[in-house]
């Protein structure tokens, strides 16, 4: 097995960009811990996944390119996957967080009207 160095243009943008992956990451993970509720914290980790996995699929993308000198399209199938499955699972989990919510919110409706009465 043979080792291959990395061009200086292709291994600078791709440092740049991985490190903008992981404080894409870092902020959706403190998005997670730090928001007060739930939907509220559905926000930060899906824009923070799909922003961190795309960059670090272009930088991956810019290498695999640079060492095979052609370009590499196969991370665009990936990002492409990512990019129409991330949000989708965050909506339907949204919705379910509002349908629980709105069933809990009935329920003290109605308690509070009982209580009244």
């Amino acid at each position: 097995m043979t080792t291959q160095d990395v061009p200086l243009w292709a291994a600078l943008p791709a440092t740049l960009l991985l490190i903008a992956s992981g404080l894409f990451a870092f902020v959706g993970s403190l998005g997670l811990l730090r928001l007060p509720n739930f939907q509220a914290r559905m926000h930060g980790p899906s824009m923070g996944t799909t922003m961190g996995t795309g960059c670090l699929l272009f930088a991956s993308m810019l290498v695999a390119s640079s060492l095979a000198q052609r370009p590499v399209f196969h991370e665009l199938l990936i990002t492409l996957f990512v990019v129409m499955s991330s949000p989708v699972t965050a909506m339907m989990l949204m919705h379910a967080a509002i349908y629980r919510d709105k069933d809990r919110l009935q329920d003290q409706a109605e308690a509070a009207r009982s209580s009244r009465s």
